[in-house]
């Protein structure tokens, strides 16, 4: 059997891929438009960030990160590890983002869940729970997620941070993904204006 590629094989597979590339070029070319919470090129972004009691010391850790990053900090708490509801936590956080005080959030707990389901009450914010590269990265090149949230007793402080910087460096990628981030903003839109429960 043979187990090397003919020319006309390599060719064919070359082509493919610079046309596909090509299509993600033209589509990167769509990426998303500056939003209100946008800074001016050359001021730092402001990224909110708070935590319940389970994960003040990976947010002090953090806040560090986002600084020696060139990023300026709303800190919303907690600062000690008295018992808090993450709920409390995550619509502070995520109030700053919709109101345009903060550029971005990040909410920490014990898992990370909860925080993110109480930010995405909030109108107007697209939270995701991360846990790797890959979900920091697709939540915003995909979902346009405005609100990270953390678990800070499922990952390290390492991962914790790589997965924070890389979700605050990747872009929306815009195109057909923008689409489908207005009908996910679509939904909410439609229960908010009619007050319709599911």
């Amino acid at each position: 059997m043979n187990q090397f590629l003919s020319e006309k094989e390599i060719q064919a597979i070359v082509k493919r891929v610079l046309s596909d590339s090509l299509v993600n070029f033209k589509e990167n070319q769509l990426a998303e438009q500056p939003t209100p919470n946008d800074k001016k090129q050359g001021q730092k972004k402001i990224v909110a960030i708070g935590t319940d009691h389970g994960g003040v010391d990976l947010k002090e850790i953090l806040k560090q990160t986002l600084i020696a990053n060139s990023f300026d900090v709303l800190d919303v708490g907690t600062h000690t590890k008295d018992s808090v509801d993450y709920p409390d936590i995550a619509l502070a956080v995520s109030k700053l983002v919709t109101s345009g005080k903060a550029w971005r959030g990040v909410i920490i707990d014990g898992a990370g869940i909860g925080s993110c389901m109480a930010a995405n009450k909030v109108p107007g914010i697209r939270a995701a729970l991360c846990y790797d590269y890959d979900t920091a990265i697709n939540s915003r090149e995909h979902n346009n997620a405005n609100v990270l949230t953390l678990g800070a007793g499922l990952i390290g402080t390492n991962l914790a941070k790589s997965i924070m910087i890389t979700w605050l460096t990747t872009d929306f990628l815009g195109g057909r993904h923008a689409r489908r981030v207005d009908k996910i903003m679509g939904i909410q839109d439609q229960y908010l204006s009619n007050g319709t429960k599911l």
